[in-house]
């Protein structure tokens, strides 16, 4: 390797250990690279503008204030509650509506902390009340998280479009079954714990309360149907409907539910535009850092090293899967997309994987780095509302994780679980 793939590659690793953060890092890196290779830094100014004037990034910022908006609004607790009294009289019923409901908020939020936050804020309580241990609701919230990062619309889906050159709304549909796979698989736990445990089932909802329950929730459960069915009906693009989000949630939380206030509005309005900004920064620091790695071939270098070790496309796949869960428990999403986006894309065109599978398999591992310890977003988020240590709800992920484990080899192996939609749509 060069003198500056060296600077690149082993300077990374030890101002990551440092503990410095990823924007920095990536922007010392850059212009420490352009002076080894004696390359004119205007160079990193203008990779910068170049990688950011991309229309889809404006989809973070908008994906992002929607689904804070609508948390705000009330949208998110009236979806909790549609989906308590629709599968409440089940066994296992409150573990059935948390899986449901964080269902329907990840195809509003995006976001697996915000997933969590909205339906533990309601529902760890809630079934503790009624006899589940508050160790595996804290545990079943923070499980229903990454079903925002899979279901469209997914943050990470168009972060990985962007620095992949993919088509989102393919990515948004890549996501779908294994979302709804997931789901299906914590709600066999929910049952398999609620009869383990004895827990009664709930009384069945008459009529009235079911029809007031829907009645109050409509709006909360059209907005999925607004923001894809725009997307996908051709009416608009992941970057509009973003924008079309923001305008719902806001129209729905000031004049419909009336709990947006102008002091919630601002205070949702900054933590969103802080979010933003700190991924927008990753992502405009990464495109000065990849044009100095791709100008010494040294995502090509690493997959050809991954490559020596074997051919075998399955060894292969599952030496990827391997590092992606390493690296989901320790990295935030952001910053891993960021480094590995161009080796695995070099890698994935060698075996011959379709780059949307490729899109798909990196975004479901890092959303189950969400709820990995030691550096888990929505772990952090569950033991937060709870008030339980993040050691007591990873104990208790176990019978989720395995579920995760059987979605990323089928998603990884079973190229029909993240294709079929997308081509059946077109």
């Amino acid at each position: 390797m060069s003198e500056l793939a060296l600077f690149l590659s082993i300077g990374l690793i030890v101002l990551l250990l440092l503990g410095i953060p990823i924007a920095f890092v990536l922007a010392t890196l850059t212009i420490g690279g352009l002076y080894i290779a004696d390359i004119n830094p205007i160079i990193f100014a203008q990779r910068v503008l170049a990688g950011t004037n991309v229309n889809s990034l404006l989809a973070i910022p908008g994906f992002i204030l929607a689904g804070d908006l609508m948390g705000a609004g009330g949208l998110s607790r009236r979806l909790v509650r549609f989906a308590s009294a629709l599968f409440g009289h089940f066994t296992g019923g409150l573990s059935i509506a948390t899986v449901m409901a964080g269902t329907f908020f990840g195809a509003i939020s995006g976001s697996a902390p915000a997933t969590t936050a909205a339906v533990g804020g309601v529902m760890i309580d809630e079934m503790e009340k009624h006899g589940y241990q508050r160790d595996y609701s804290a545990a079943l919230a923070t499980a229903v998280g990454p079903l925002g990062q899979m279901i469209p619309p997914s943050i990470p889906m168009v972060i990985w479009g962007v620095l992949a050159e993919q088509s989102i709304a393919k990515l948004f549909l890549a996501g779908v079954l294994p979302g709804l796979f997931s789901a299906a698989g914590f709600i066999v736990v929910s049952v398999w714990y609620a009869k383990r445990r004895n827990i009664p089932a709930e009384r069945r909802m008459t009529g009235a309360e079911l029809r007031f329950a829907l009645r109050d929730g409509i709006w909360a459960l059209i907005a999925p149907v607004v923001i894809l069915g725009g997307i996908y009906g051709g009416i608009f693009t992941p970057t509009e409907a973003s924008m079309v989000g923001v305008l719902y949630g806001t129209i729905v939380g000031v004049f419909i539910y009336r709990e947006l206030t102008l002091r919630k509005f601002m205070e949702t309005m900054l933590r969103s535009i802080k979010m933003s900004g700190m991924i927008m920064f990753i992502i405009a620091m990464a495109y000065g850092y990849a044009f100095l790695m791709a100008n010494e071939r040294i995502p090509q270098q690493l997959a050809d090293l991954m490559l020596s070790i074997t051919d075998n496309k399955i060894l292969i796949l599952l030496m990827i899967n391997v590092l992606l869960l390493i690296l989901g428990a320790v990295m935030d999403t952001v910053s891993a997309m960021v480094i590995l986006s161009s080796v695995l894309t070099a890698i994935g065109v060698h075996i011959g994987m379709d780059p949307i599978q490729l899109g798909a398999m990196v975004v479901i591992n890092f959303a189950v780095g969400m709820v990995t310890p030691p550096l888990g977003y929505s772990l952090f988020v569950a033991s937060a509302i709870s008030g339980l240590k993040i050691e007591a709800i990873a104990v208790r992920l176990l019978p989720f994780m395995v579920v995760f484990i059987a979605l990323i080899l089928l998603v990884a192996f079973v190229p029909a679980m993240t294709l079929w939609l997308p081509a059946l749509v077109g």
